[in-house]
């Protein structure tokens, strides 16, 4: 006689977030966006297309930004990962931050964070002009602000000529 054996639905998930140790049961269906958002309280990460598209779940996964709406929080065992919440100082703003704001590179605020924690993983020698950080800033979609200020404080927060 054989036994069948029952999928596994729920597993333990232990990972650092914002530099603070996040743990938790999880259904192994769960994604990171949904754990971070739900399960923590980590409301900055958003959820826009649920396909990886827009980049509004974008998170630092091991310094690598990632799409988070499309990763199970399984997944992130044992990583470290940062949200906004882990880019924002507690005395006020962070440069790139107060950049977007100097340069009105937010209007409703929803797709700022993904575009945020995209360029904190950048690296500024990679993408030496406009064009580079327009093609940086590619794989995050707004509906607002047209990039134009987006691309301003991204080149002022790199300290360049805007």
């Amino acid at each position: 006689m054989t036994s069948i054996e029952q999928p596994v639905t729920e597993a333990d998930v232990s990972m650092t977030v914002n530099g603070k140790p996040a743990a938790g049961t999880v259904d192994v269906r769960l994604l990171l966006v949904d754990f971070l958002r739900d399960r923590l309280r980590l409301t900055g990460t958003h959820v826009g297309c649920e396909h990886g598209v827009c980049g509004a779940c974008t998170v630092l996964l091991d310094g690598e930004a990632v799409r988070s709406c499309i990763m199970f929080a399984v997944q992130a065992e044992g990583s470290e990962i940062v949200t906004v919440e882990g880019i924002t100082p507690e005395s006020g703003l962070s440069p790139l931050q107060q950049a977007f704001k100097n340069n009105h590179a937010l209007q409703c605020g929803f797709c700022t964070p993904g575009f945020l924690i995209t360029i904190e993983a950048a690296d500024p020698a990679e993408y030496p002009d406009d064009a580079g950080i327009r093609e940086m800033l590619s794989g995050n979609l707004c509906r607002c602000t047209g990039y134009e200020g987006i691309v301003d404080a991204v080149k002022e927060a790199w300290g360049r000529q805007t």
